[in-house]
């Protein structure tokens, strides 16, 4: 089993970027979801209520800030964050700094209300919540649950042939292959039995060992299209055919990095 492919979000919701490695830190990836979107009230504004968001760039720069781009909107460079620090109302950090005001604007007119873009200046403060299996000191970023979400290319190729099953059986047209991006994954592995990572307790890629700390359900964000945007019943339809217990979809695994380091792509895969 090898690493196949790494992905980050620089900001909560919006495009992954494909890179051939990088650094694994105590809250996930660097330069993975530092940034988030939300309303005045400071309340998370996510994809799966705006796939707009789907369609937005976002490029880290060298002096900290981030380049935007999307369709129908003009590229905007967004300076490091200096504002004040407000309130912010995710369940595990309580406060992030405000972007500049041309950031605010720009997600406002993006999205149709309004928005402001945030920067979390000390990831040390989000904690994964025992809820979500997190072990007292293990923090994390924006991304909530865990560091990192893995998923097998195998598992979504069964996915692939279990939703053709059901098209077929429904006399329509069997659609495309999901594209993985839908599932949001930091990293994708190859050379699996389909859904052989429901088992694993621990994984070690390359050199960095990692604590699997629960299964990951899956919401509403991986229904949109993210080359359209458009809302479909997949993959969510067959996940609750095949994959539902305990009332909830399911679809890769969330991980706690044990020791820091480098992935890159081709690393060996190895389950603990």
């Amino acid at each position: 089993m090898e690493l196949a492919e790494i992905r980050t979000y620089p900001i909560k919701s919006t495009k992954g970027i494909l890179r051939p490695s990088a650094q694994i830190l105590p809250w996930g990836l660097e330069g993975d979801r530092r940034w988030a979107v939300v309303d005045p009230l400071g309340e998370v504004i996510w994809v799966g209520e705006h796939p707009r968001f789907l369609s937005v760039s976002a490029a880290e720069t060298p002096e900290g800030g981030l380049r935007l781009s999307a369709k129908g909107m003009g590229e905007l460079k967004v300076p490091p964050a200096t504002g004040d620090t407000i309130p912010v109302g995710f369940s595990n950090l309580d406060r992030a700094v405000l972007a500049h005001a041309d950031a605010h604007e720009w997600f406002t007119r993006l999205l149709g209300r309004p928005a402001r873009l945030v920067w979390l200046d000390g990831p040390g403060r989000g904690t994964i919540t025992e809820e979500h299996g997190g072990f007292p000191g293990e923090i994390v970023s924006f991304i909530w649950e865990a560091p990192l979400l893995l998923v097998s290319r195998s598992s979504l190729q069964r996915l692939d042939d279990w939703i053709a099953e059901g098209a077929t059986e429904r006399q329509e047209h069997p659609p495309d292959p999901l594209d993985v991006a839908r599932f949001r994954p930091n990293a994708v592995i190859d050379g699996a039995e389909p859904f052989a990572e429901d088992a694993w307790t621990s994984v070690r890629i390359g050199e960095i060992d990692f604590r699997v700390s629960e299964l990951c359900d899956r919401c509403a964000a991986t229904i949109w299209d993210p080359a359209t945007q458009d809302r479909g019943k997949e993959p969510l339809r067959t996940l609750a055919k095949h994959r539902r217990w305990d009332g909830k979809t399911w679809f890769g695994i969330r991980l706690v990095p044990r020791n820091l380091g480098e992935l890159r792509v081709g690393d060996e895969v190895r389950p603990g």
